[in-house]
């Protein structure tokens, strides 16, 4: 079945490459017949989308799954709520930062041996978490694990590309997004029970059996040929660098007593990203991708997904703690509890995907951002002594309204970059979601060491966020909506 992989993997890349230059906006959705030879030919995509939707729910389920475990690995290891939470951010933290040089590195070093080889480093990381007795030995194992996650994830969505016909890059993206909402409604339920029933310090292997049907599906997945070029390792430790200052500046203010340093860490954080960018601009294929970030069809939906990752992070990090500290549920009760919020999702998703490839995804992100705000503010004000019905279908308004957002606004950063330019797309999809998330779980740990983590503030905030993103799909529908009019103006068809 696979003997002609090569084969297919090259006349899919002389599809690509000869796809023409279309005059339209790239907010409009796609029309016409789709190349026979785009996209992985049958049914060896169909074991390409087995494959890559194993990976994708292995690093989904283990970004998620400690969640819920925060409140008990905090009281086991004996340290603060808000320190805990670090369990989380040290491993997204990380992540953002893998994320850009090892997409650079996807396209000299081969798509799919970069993604393998990220899913062996992080099982052996996994394997070392059950060793792990205090929290500095468990941060350092997360780092390993966010290592090899970093790796595969940077170039996920460059291979997504690749199976899928380019006019069905949307619901391909919305078949992605089920996954993860998939793995984010098992996450929860899991990571509760195993608290409840087992030691916590599962809860971090749980996803390996994921990885191991993924490798096993491993030779189906795209293989586009390597580029030899050398690789700019000072772009890529740079890129790196600025992304841990911005983040670990959040970070050092989230532990309470040094804001005024967080502060002073983020601001250099920025002096150092405004100079990488400029270095940037002179080069062809930048491993920080100033040349897509231009284009403002992804510049404006990388914004409003950071913004958009932001506000659905506040509420899946903060819900636990309020639920278990402020509302008194059991661990594996807010693990139920919080279900509703990704089986809804799993609806929702793989709808916006489809109608992103029929109508405009700034519209559908924007009626989603104004149901989110309605779902954030009723789950912020939500009675203290809510049931489980009151939880649930605050959660479900939340979800309808991220749902109908994050898959349209991901098929304009994927489909409006060249082909060429796919690994850099997915890269910088990837970090603005783990951005997003990873600055909303520390954002939340400031919350919870000046003692307002347990109130409405989170989702108040969260509301605010989710405002930003709808103002930039506006602004994204407006902008993009001109340049469509002005014949002078060339602008790339999302393929």
């Amino acid at each position: 079945m696979l003997k002609d992989s090569k084969l297919a993997d090259s006349q899919a890349e002389d599809a690509q490459r000869s796809e023409p230059l279309i005059r339209r906006s790239p907010d409009a959705p796609l029309t016409g017949a789709a190349d026979p030879q785009d996209g992985l030919p049958m049914p060896r995509r169909l074991w390409a989308i087995v494959a890559i939707s194993f990976g994708t729910a292995l690093f989904v389920l283990d970004g998620t799954i400690a969640n819920v475990a925060l409140p008990t690995i905090a009281r086991d290891l004996r340290v603060e709520a808000g320190v805990a939470v670090n369990v989380v951010t040290v491993y997204q933290m990380v992540m953002v930062m893998a994320l850009l040089p090892f997409a650079n590195l996807g396209d000299r070093w081969g798509l799919r041996r970069v993604y393998q080889t990220g899913q062996v480093v992080f099982m052996i990381a996994s394997a070392a978490a059950l060793l792990a007795h205090s929290l500095p030995a468990l941060l350092v194992i997360r780092v390993f694990q966010a290592l090899g996650a970093g790796m595969a994830m940077s170039v996920s969505s460059a291979m997504l590309r690749r199976i899928y016909p380019s006019r069905s890059l949307g619901s391909g993206l919305g078949i992605n997004s089920v996954i993860v909402s998939s793995a984010n409604a098992l996450a929860p339920a899991l990571g509760g029970f195993i608290v409840a029933h087992a030691d916590w310090r599962l809860i971090f292997v749980a996803a390996v059996p994921f990885a191991i049907l993924s490798l096993l599906l491993g030779r189906c997945l795209p293989a586009p040929s390597a580029r030899a070029e050398p690789y700019d390792w000072r772009s890529g430790l740079w890129s790196a660098a600025s992304l841990a200052l911005l983040i670990g500046g959040v970070e050092l203010a989230a532990h309470g007593g040094r804001v005024a340093v967080g502060a002073g860490v983020v601001a250099l954080g920025v002096v150092s990203a405004t100079l990488l960018v400029r270095r940037e601009r002179s080069h062809s294929r930048p491993v920080f991708p100033v040349d897509l970030l231009a284009k403002p069809a992804i510049g404006l939906s990388s914004l409003a997904a950071i913004a958009g990752f932001l506000g659905s992070a506040g509420l899946i990090v903060a819900l636990p703690f309020r639920l278990q500290q402020g509302m008194g549920y059991s661990p594996e009760e807010a693990g139920l509890l919080i279900l509703p919020f990704p089986l809804t999702m799993l609806i929702i998703a793989p709808l916006a995907g489809w109608l992103s490839d029929r109508m405009s995804a700034s519209w559908l992100g924007l009626v989603g951002m104004g149901i989110a705000i309605v779902g954030l503010l009723l789950v912020g004000f939500m009675p203290h002594e809510s049931g489980h019905l009151a939880i649930a279908w605050r959660l479900v308004v939340c979800a309808v309204g991220f749902g109908l957002f994050f898959s349209p606004n991901a098929r304009m950063i994927i489909g409006g970059a060249p082909v060429d330019r796919a690994a850099a797309a997915g890269g910088l999809l990837a970090t603005s979601r783990l951005f997003g998330q990873t600055l909303g779980a520390a954002l939340v740990g400031v919350l919870l060491s000046l003692g307002l983590g347990l109130g409405p503030v989170p989702m108040l905030l969260a509301a605010v966020l989710a405002g930003l993103a709808a103002v930039c799909s506006v602004v994204r529908k407006v902008v993009l909506g001109r340049s469509a009019k002005c014949p002078a103006v060339e602008v790339v068809a999302e393929q």
